[in-house]
């Protein structure tokens, strides 16, 4: 036997190996517990029906759908709820725009903490009960602070 651990690894590997080659009973099936098997049927049908949905409908609007013989003139024109385009698509947005968008998406994600939270806070107790009141000052600040700078105010 080699006196480096390394080497002790390696060859205790190679031997384990080596038995699991020799012994059919490492790869047989039977040996698997069935329960985590069976934990998995429902999730395997449910990717299987999903990727079958999917497929079948991109195939059915391809086999099916309408095909012009020519392209129309306005195929490349920009489509404005039926109304005549006016300037240019690509405009500038003022940086505003983007601040209550992330504003808003600030409070949607709170809003995702909280449900979860308010289904299970009898079971959690006081502690909870202290740290979401933590949580929701923090974002309060947050939001007194956006409103104190005038981020939230159109001009």
């Amino acid at each position: 036997m080699p006196t480096h651990p390394v080497l002790a690894q390696s060859a205790l590997a190679q031997s384990a190996l080596a038995q699991s080659a020799l012994d059919p009973s490492v790869l047989d099936p039977s040996v698997l517990d069935p329960s985590v098997l069976d934990a998995w049927i429902p999730a395997i049908i449910f990717m299987a029906l999903s990727l079958g949905v999917g497929l079948s409908m991109v195939i059915g609007a391809r086999i099916l759908g309408v095909r012009s013989r020519e392209m129309p003139a306005t195929r490349g024109l920009t489509y404005e709820s039926g109304e005549e385009p006016q300037g240019v698509a690509w405009i500038r947005f003022h940086p505003r725009y983007y601040v209550v968008a992330l504003v808003f998406v600030l409070f949607d994600v709170e809003a995702a903490f909280v449900l979860p939270w308010a289904l299970n806070v009898r079971s959690l107790g006081l502690f909870a009960i202290v740290e979401m009141f933590v949580f929701l000052l923090v974002l309060l600040l947050g939001w007194a602070y956006a409103v104190r700078k005038g981020a939230l105010e159109w001009q």
